[in-house]
């Protein structure tokens, strides 16, 4: 029976009840409606607005209903309207009036607004610990790669030498904000509306404080219209959470360029790849790919909210029930692709000689060169054209810089002596960038302590 049939002489076409159904969403959240319940009921008691006795049973039978979904005794109904009306209606049958009084001083917009703050305060929690799961693989990586050269890159060309261990580290800084932003957008959502009512609280004594406590909320929220009309929280968790698919799918981006033969720096785990159908030859980063593809997905969420909520009138629409489905969606994305993702990057094998001989190649030691003629005295405008002059030097003689003899480097300019081999080798290059935040094996051991 629909919660709302007093106003209504016929039944709702099926048509109607179908589309405007919900359950099959939000039937996720039946144990945060029920703890929401328990809540409500319990504050109505101590506010003597249901007697103890009608309390004691609402709360018992809701317990019992929890229970008995849980353990598959009962199934929820398909055909329900919402998972709200059916736990209501599920209570009313099994200890008859004490149940009709459950939904006293509260309307279902209140209801839901706190039952998806209370489902999404748990999937963060689910995310937050594989975000910690990620950065903790990546900074064991990290020490353990901390001395391993390879080029560093811009525009997708050779330019400056690094390691490993602080390529991996720039991942682990961008995922270590993300930990903090999801982490702010948690405490801002971590407001109660219940007590808000449809849209004007209620004329009851209620106690929304005493609810907001029993529910592990850090506050009431100030505003009835606000409390049940307010979707920030969905949108901005989506904002959290296309951002980390963002830096999830730049990673697995270099994860696919780096195991392909052009660069082999990595090979991936068979157990994280795939083959051809046809070609025999072929192991294949599908997981990486699907990351990098599943990224526009989230994407969307985050539009769709964006775009559901900016042309509402204050206060409930039912318009928002479409939020439930995009929030929902966003997080089992992102879970998704961080159960698969973690374990790919924890048992990728690391090819050091492939990076360092690809370091050595494209004078990407050419800045230390430069450097190195700026500590003789020379500007560095000077030396970055002499160097620019060597660079064309050794490309026409096909050597690289370690490789051309002294007297070539004088005739560029005389301040240089037998010692740039020694300024310009790669070790060198990467254990003097000792600025802060530079890729000096030692920063690195530091930084993945």
């Amino acid at each position: 029976m629909k919660l709302w049939t007093g106003r209504f002489s016929k039944e709702a076409d099926k048509k109607t009840n179908d589309f405007n159904s919900s359950i099959a969403t939000d039937s996720r959240m039946y144990k945060e409606d029920i703890e929401g319940s328990i809540a409500h009921a319990t504050m109505l008691g101590l506010q003597g607005i249901i007697s103890s006795e009608d309390c004691e049973k609402i709360i018992e039978g809701l317990k019992q209903i929890l229970s008995d979904i849980n353990e598959g005794k009962l199934t929820i109904d398909p055909d329900a309207e919402d998972i709200h009306t059916f736990i209501e209606s599920t209570l009313t049958q099994r200890i008859g009036d004490a149940g009709k009084r459950l939904h006293t001083a509260r309307s279902r917009n209140d209801q839901v607004a706190t039952d998806v703050r209370l489902y999404l305060r748990t999937l963060c929690e689910k995310t937050d610990a594989q975000l910690n799961e990620l950065t903790e693989v990546l900074k064991t990586s990290a020490l353990k790669y901390a001395e391993t050269v390879m080029p560093g890159y811009t525009h997708l060309q050779r330019a400056q030498p690094i390691t490993f261990g602080h390529h991996l580290l720039a991942y682990y800084e961008m995922f270590k904000r993300d930990i903090e932003r999801l982490s702010d957008a948690k405490k801002r959502m971590n407001v109660s509306p219940l007590g808000s009512g449809a849209l004007a609280g209620t004329t009851y004594n209620i106690d929304r404080e005493k609810t907001a406590e029993l529910l592990g909320f850090d506050s009431a929220c100030l505003n009835s219209l606000d409390g049940v009309s307010d979707r920030d929280f969905c949108i901005e968790l989506a904002s959290v959470l296309s951002i980390i698919m963002v830096h999830l799918s730049r990673f697995s981006e270099e994860i696919i360029l780096w195991c392909s033969w052009e660069f082999k720096f990595i090979e991936l785990d068979d157990a994280f790849s795939t083959g051809s159908s046809i070609m025999p030859q072929k192991k294949n980063p599908d997981i990486a790919e699907l990351v990098r593809g599943k990224s526009g997905r989230v994407f969307g969420d985050l539009m769709t909210l964006l775009t559901v909520m900016k042309g509402l009138p204050i206060a409930y629409n039912k318009d928002m029930q479409e939020d439930k489905d995009a929030i929902f969606d966003a997080f089992d994305t992102v879970n998704m692709c961080l159960t698969a993702f973690i374990p790919m990057i924890e048992t990728m094998t690391v090819i050091p000689e492939n990076m360092r001989k690809a370091a050595a190649g494209g004078f990407i030691n050419a800045t230390d060169c430069a450097d190195y003629l700026v500590k003789k005295g020379l500007p560095f405008r000077d030396a970055y054209k002499a160097t620019g002059q060597l660079v064309a030097l050794c490309i026409d003689k096909k050597l690289t810089l370690e490789e051309l003899p002294i007297e070539e480097y004088k005739t560029v300019c005389d301040l240089f002596d037998t010692d740039v081999y020694d300024a310009i080798s790669l070790e060198t290059c990467v254990s003097q960038r000792l600025s802060m935040g530079g890729p000096a094996p030692e920063n690195v051991k530091r930084s993945a302590k």
